[in-house]
């Protein structure tokens, strides 16, 4: 029922010319999504579980030499980096970008103590697939959390940082009500096409929707359609508590690699702002004080910011996202 009630939706939605493009339902796996990029299987025994992990790996025309890993954010996955890593293979730069053990087409564990430690540690393994020893971390969202707790455990494999619009700027248990597993698993549910749409035009695009942000909702949306969701949703749960209860905000002083930080200043994305009380609500998630703070908890880190520019500048503004990059990395 549940399956048919969406389809219902989703396509009301279309009519009423409040989705541009047709939704289609998508497996666990995105197995029908096509990737920019051909996609690599790491083979994870990890937990006691056996995983794949899924990767692009973007060989330069001309090398110059440097490598830069793409860590993706929460409601999204590597596909949304193709434009970034066909402009930096263009410039000689290799361009690693994994699915994270829970995301896009990597495996989605039902039993899997979460922690941004052990996606590091898998983000590792791909590395050392590669026999890559040093390279540039790029993390977006809480694709930053993963990238500063990986610098963190392994300064050695990074030659410079990167966080663009990271979440846990801020310590959300502070601001928050803890919510249970179980009742994050039956918040993610509910999620539809409907709902997606309205968190991101709220938190990341200033209620301003363009056509080119359609396909990056299409592909979480796609999953609500889909017999799998119990399975993603489950996973999505996982990781949403893994960020309330892991903050990294307090370690941003022990960063000693070259780093830099690109912030969208508009963004208001702030974990868990719907069950924090009422008078603490306005003050999560302002980006605009949030980089100048961890810039200063960053010793010698260098701060970009976007003005009027929501939680997605690789996507909103991608000209002066890649020339912010390009100026640090070249």
């Amino acid at each position: 029922m549940k399956y048919f009630r969406n389809i219902t939706t989703v396509l009301a939605l279309t009519v009423s010319g409040f989705i541009f493009s047709q939704v289609k339902p998508l497996d666990a796996m995105l197995s029908d999504y096509q990737y920019p990029y051909e996609v690599h299987f790491l083979n994870l025994k990890s937990q006691g579980e056996d995983l794949k992990m899924v990767y692009m790996d973007v060989q330069p025309q001309k090398s110059n030499g440097k490598t830069i890993m793409l860590l993706h954010g929460k409601n999204f996955n590597g596909a949304y980096w193709g434009k970034t890593a066909k402009d930096l293979s263009a410039k000689g730069f290799r361009v690693v970008i994994p699915d994270q053990i829970g995301f896009g087409k990597s495996s989605k564990p039902h039993a899997y103590q979460f922690s941004f430690s052990q996606l590091a540690a898998n983000t590792k393994a791909v590395l050392d697939e590669l026999k890559i020893d040093k390279a540039i971390i790029l993390g977006h969202s809480m694709g930053g959390m993963i990238a500063t707790r990986f610098t963190l455990l392994y300064p050695e494999k990074v030659q410079k940082l990167i966080l663009e619009n990271p979440i846990g700027l801020e310590d959300y248990k502070t601001f928050a009500a803890y919510q249970t597993i179980d009742q994050a698993y039956q918040s993610e549910l509910k999620n539809t096409s409907e709902t997606y749409k309205n968190y991101q035009l709220k938190f990341y695009y200033d209620n301003k929707w363009k056509e080119e942000y359609q396909p990056w909702l299409d592909l979480i949306s796609g999953w609500t359609l889909h017999k799998d969701y119990p399975q993603v949703a489950w996973d999505a749960a996982l990781t949403s508590d893994m960020i309330y209860n892991q903050p990294v905000c307090y370690e941003f002083k022990n960063i000693k690699v070259p780093t830099l930080l690109i912030i969208g200043t508009r963004d208001r994305t702030a974990i868990g702002k719907d069950r924090a009380p009422k008078e603490l609500q306005p003050k999560m998630g302002q980006y605009q004080e949030l980089g100048k703070k961890t810039q200063r908890e960053i010793v010698g880190s260098k701060l970009v910011e976007i003005e009027n520019v929501g939680h997605l500048p690789h996507i909103e503004v991608y000209p002066k996202f890649f020339e912010a990059l390009c100026n640090f990395i070249e």
